[in-house]
């Protein structure tokens, strides 16, 4: 699995299972990964969708049941020592002492991942400078915003610079300010060469960051692809505006008939009309001529790809 083209993380038939008999609950199940080196690769979720528990077992927190998986091309199981060499993790909860300042904190941590004094107090102030955390660095993190407790949780996993961080919904309750501050230092980590595996509740944050994404439902991967192939395999959304609502049903039976599904009831003689196009089946131009030559007349009529909530909702069935 070592090698300067092997992926950063491989997963097969990962599996956890909690509890015995009839109390047994899977909270992942099967799953097969593959996050390629110096990408951000998110993963999507509901609550118990098996994320966390991804998460946990990736960072050596908690063995699988059945499965293999490597990390920066170690054995998750034979070489747990060489994974946790090879890794950073920001957890849903902070590990910070809100009583420390930001500086006693990195401090601390540097010295218990084994830095010198000197090695840890360089560490910390480069990186209380990268994230614009110098001015606050001697205030007690109790004192901090949410994002300025995020960012110090982020830094706070790159003391030993990692080749892989996994943050775990890192902006979960922040503000917009806040989370464009992170979504920043995500992209700036992947720049600079460093894997991270991202896990998120809020779909546009994958379709910001993410270069490939995987929907976790039940402990099974349903979907993995880019956010755009995921977004396009739901189909392209239409919305049409008639002139008249009397025009109504023709339109509909003129869209069926076109391979448009989803569409309203043909009998609520309404001017919106809504419904999904394949991609690639049929171009704007063609429904729109087909519509006129039917006789309807239409006052707008747009394309439009679907947001990453709605290709989620697709494939889920469940809310995003």
């Amino acid at each position: 699995m070592a090698g300067p083209s092997a992926p950063a993380i491989r997963t097969e038939e990962l599996t956890r299972v909690y509890g015995r008999g009839t109390k047994a609950r899977t909270a992942l199940d099967h799953v097969d990964l593959t996050v390629p080196a110096g990408t951000v690769f998110g993963l999507l979720g509901h609550n118990g969708a098996g994320k966390s528990t991804l998460i946990r077992l990736l960072s050596t927190l908690a063995t699988p049941t059945s499965g293999r998986a490597w990390v920066g091309g170690h054995d998750l199981v034979a070489r747990p020592a060489e994974v946790r060499a090879t890794i950073g993790v920001t957890a849903q909860q902070t590990t910070l002492d809100q009583r420390l300042s930001g500086r006693e904190n990195l401090l601390v941590f540097g010295r218990l991942h084994g830095l010198s004094r000197a090695a840890a107090r360089r560490t910390a102030g480069d990186l209380l400078d990268r994230y614009d955390l110098a001015e606050a660095a001697d205030r007690p993190v109790s004192a901090y915003s949410g994002g300025m407790r995020r960012r110090l949780d982020i830094a706070s996993s790159l003391l030993l610079a990692p080749a892989v961080l996994f943050l775990d919904e890192p902006t979960t309750g922040l503000d917009p300010h806040s989370r464009a501050a992170i979504w920043q230092t995500v992209r700036e980590l992947a720049t600079a060469g460093t894997t991270v595996l991202l896990t998120t509740q809020y779909l546009e944050e994958a379709d910001q960051l993410a270069e490939r994404v995987a929907v976790l439902d039940s402990g099974r991967v349903i979907a993995e692809d880019t956010p755009r192939a995921l977004k396009r395999r739901t189909g392209l959304r239409l919305t049409v505006t008639l002139a008249s609502p009397a025009a109504h049903a023709t339109a509909c039976d003129l869209l069926r008939g076109l391979g448009v599904t989803g569409l309203p009831d043909p009998a609520r003689r309404e001017t919106g009309v809504t419904g999904s196009v394949p991609a690639g089946t049929v171009t704007l131009p063609s429904l729109l001529t087909a519509l006129t030559d039917g006789g309807v007349d239409v006052a707008d009529i747009g394309l439009h790809e679907p947001t990453l909530d709605e290709a989620y909702l697709a494939l889920t069935g469940g809310p995003a």
